[in-house]
């Protein structure tokens, strides 16, 4: 037995957790952790699904910021002169790698509703750039036929647009330009278009021009559709829709295109219809979004949230839903900004040499170790240790009134055993998605534009 995952059943999955982040049902934060290297030459592992890989992940963690906003996101495809890209079909699984949509240097996106034809049938390269606004299918010189469906603004653009996606979204209420334009052009889908005709055989012996019928279910009488076949050696190879820029051919629900005379014989075709409501009325459907992007840019340290300048650094990002403050089933983060490391306090005996990455020992057999994500100053006479341990240190817990070694011999007694004010946020909440990276140097002036993209 074999079986499929639709496109409505991922949207419809997809639109419950943007629902849940946008109205926060739940709480979804970015988080950033793993200061010690991956290994003597820092080749960047792959993730692996697992508990303890989990768990790692938890461990490691140092910070966490609140998503600020969320979208649908889809491949970014650019526009380019001398590309060619498809037409829309209905028979498309997923994008082709000659995509039937684009994104303009204007921001704008496209959908290629035909395809641009030589008389011999083969694929023409697109040269001339689709632009404007208008919700009308237009034709270029190049002989493509493209239709505008909406702009990004300066907010999309900023937090959602990638070397790799586009954000997209259904407009329910317009409440700027860009999303009056959009409204515009879901209001004025075709529903049940056809938008091209797919030759799937040419057949042979044709020595005139053959007619073309298109017969289906139709919603509204009168809304018939006409095409035209070009006839060059005896083959049919191409069919062309009459009057596709106008857009007739509106109400199918099925359709059935049948070739008859020209002398000739075996061609045969099939007809795109556009989705149920039209191409348009909702872009999520017309470009197969199954993608939901994250969006959090922490600024600095934050506050002290997060780590920053004296060479601190991450390697993983985790998308993190309803971490807890004060025990596992406790209370529900809700503050924008919170650590998530553990830290002890130690005398000053240490002074300020205590660096990041630097391994610790406490004086017990056997020992308790860890690696060092921060040291700050606590008061004149003390000092904070902000640490995470792996299984390569062990878990191994450090007491009060322990000496402590690090990696230079020095030692220091340790007065303070606890956690961040935020306790429990490292091992608390649903890890969602874990990205390994190469190491990301944080500066006090460095502002990070995490994006995480969840696809089903």
């Amino acid at each position: 037995m074999s079986a499929i995952i639709t496109d409505p059943f991922k949207k419809q999955f997809m639109q419950k957790i943007f629902d849940e982040v946008t109205n926060l049902d739940a709480r979804y934060y970015i988080g950033i952790g793993k200061n010690d290297q991956w290994n003597a030459t820092e080749t960047v592992p792959t993730p692996i699904d697992s508990p303890k890989s989990i768990r790692d992940a938890q461990n490691a963690l140092q910070s966490v910021k609140a998503v600020a906003s969320t979208s649908f996101v889809i491949p970014r495809y650019n526009w380019s002169n001398g590309d060619i890209y498809s037409g829309y079909d209905d028979e498309y699984s997923t994008i082709p790698s000659n995509s039937y949509y684009v994104l303009t240097e204007d921001n704008h996106v496209y959908i290629c509703l035909q395809q641009s034809k030589s008389g011999t049938g083969e694929a023409n390269k697109s040269t001339v750039k689709p632009t404007g606004t208008s919700p009308k299918p237009f034709k270029t010189t190049d002989g493509y036929t493209w239709r505008f469906l909406y702009a990004l603004s300066a907010f999309d653009t900023s937090a959602f647009l990638s070397a790799n996606f586009i954000p997209v979204k259904f407009v329910d209420s317009a409440n700027d330009t860009f999303e009056t334009q959009q409204k515009t052009a879901q209001d004025s889908a075709d529903a049940g278009r056809i938008l091209n005709i797919v030759v799937e055989n040419r057949g042979s012996g044709y020595t005139g021009t053959p007619t073309v019928t298109i017969t289906g279910n139709r919603g509204a009488i009168g809304d018939s559709a006409q095409a035209t076949a070009t006839v060059l050696n005896e083959q049919i190879v191409k069919i062309d829709m009459l009057n596709e820029s106008a857009g007739s051919g509106k109400n199918f629900v099925n359709a059935t295109v049948t070739i008859s005379g020209g002398g000739g014989s075996g061609a045969t075709a099939r007809a795109v219809l556009g989705p149920p409501n039209g191409i348009g009325a909702d872009t999520r459907d017309d470009l197969k979004a199954t993608s939901l992007m994250f969006n959090s840019k922490p600024d600095g340290a934050e506050n002290g949230d997060f780590l920053a300048g004296n060479d601190q650094d991450f390697r993983q990002v985790m998308l993190i839903r309803n971490p807890r403050t004060d025990s596992a089933n406790g209370t529900i983060l809700t503050a924008t900004t919170a650590r998530a490391l553990r830290y002890l306090q130690v005398d000053s005996a240490f002074g300020s040499q205590l660096a990041v990455d630097e391994l610790i020992t406490n004086s017990l057999t056997p020992p308790a170790k860890a690696y060092v994500d921060e040291a700050i100053n606590f008061d004149t006479s003390s000092m904070k240790v902000y640490y995470h341990q792996t299984d390569s240190t062990g878990y191994t817990p450090f007491s009060i009134g322990n000496t402590l070694t690090d990696e230079g011999g020095q030692t220091g007694t340790i007065a303070v055993v606890a956690d961040s004010n935020e306790l429990y946020i490292n091992t608390s909440g649903e890890v969602l998605y874990i990205e390994n990276r190469a190491p990301v140097v944080r500066s006090l002036s460095q502002t990070e534009d995490i994006k995480v993209v969840v696809t089903l």
